[in-house]
């Protein structure tokens, strides 16, 4: 009883080895639990929320978005080591999903005239 493979069998295997080792390889490197300075995070988004609106409250709607940032970055409640890559465009990230939250929230006057009522 002699078997021999083709080559294209032997590419077969090689191939489905190879893939199995990669899918190893990549499923052991992933990372399994969250990290210190995760700011992604459900918890970490409503802190950068709510900081967002204690700045427009007091503000009361009167400021644009990059002295948003700027205030939201200099206030004392800004944890700098966890939001260190805190920037204009996640700032504006934060202004969407809280219109898209409250739909009659479009700008920051809008959101100060909501939370006011």
């Amino acid at each position: 009883m002699d078997i021999k493979f083709s080559p294209s069998t032997w590419m077969v295997l090689f191939f489905t080895l190879f893939l199995i080792a990669s899918i190893w390889k990549i499923w052991v490197f992933l990372p399994e639990k969250q990290l210190a300075d995760d700011d992604t995070t459900e918890e970490a988004t409503q802190r950068l929320e709510a900081l967002m609106l204690k700045i427009i409250m007091k503000t009361e709607g009167e400021i644009d978005e990059k002295n948003l940032f700027l205030q939201m970055k200099q206030d004392e409640d800004f944890n700098s080591k966890l939001f260190w890559r805190f920037n204009l465009n996640r700032l504006k990230h934060l202004l969407r999903n809280y219109s898209i939250k409250h739909p009659d929230t479009s700008t920051i006057k809008s959101i100060y005239h909501y939370l006011n009522n």
